[in-house]
């Protein structure tokens, strides 16, 4: 259960995880190397019957509760750019929901990885960049026809692509 305000009135949104992300790694070798960690998502007894067909899908999409985040901001800078030689001061200031930052009102994480195998109500995945415990809320199939043939993105993107998986 998800508690917050909405238009100043309490509200409860009843989201339950469906499973667990594990990985070996720590949280700071998660962060180096965020898009290219293999590990398992353990989806509990309870949502096993879920899976079913899910291992004729190459990709998934991971939707996780970011349970460590303590901070709420509306505006950042993309920090990992720094480990890419970037200083601080040049990076730029943006709104939240113009990044992939996990300090956002809502930590909510979204995240392609490639299903590996499926044993039972195990999923072995590479392209993790979520911590060892993260909860996760749901998973979805990716399908060819969730790519957009046309976008753009800003410059500093450009600096700050992951590895395909």
């Amino acid at each position: 259960m998800i508690n917050g305000q909405y238009d100043g009135c309490d509200v409860e949104y009843p989201l339950t995880p469906i499973g667990v992300v594990r990985v070996n790694a720590t949280e700071e070798e998660v962060r180096e190397r965020s898009g290219t960690l293999k590990g398992v998502v353990e989806v509990f007894h309870e949502f096993e019957d879920g899976l079913q067909g899910i291992e004729e899908y190459t990709h998934l999409f991971l939707i996780a509760y970011l349970d460590r985040v303590q901070q709420r901001l509306l505006r950042v800078k993309p920090r990992r750019l720094l480990r890419k030689g970037f200083r601080e001061e040049e990076l730029p200031e943006l709104g939240v929901f113009a990044t992939d930052s996990p300090v956002r009102p809502n930590p909510i994480a979204l995240t392609l990885v490639r299903l590996v195998r499926r044993e039972g109500r195990v999923l072995h995945v590479e392209g993790l960049d979520l911590f060892d415990g993260t909860p996760v809320l749901d998973i979805k199939p990716y399908r060819s026809d969730y790519r957009a043939n046309q976008y753009s993105v800003p410059k500093w993107v450009l600096h700050d692509s992951r590895p395909e998986i």
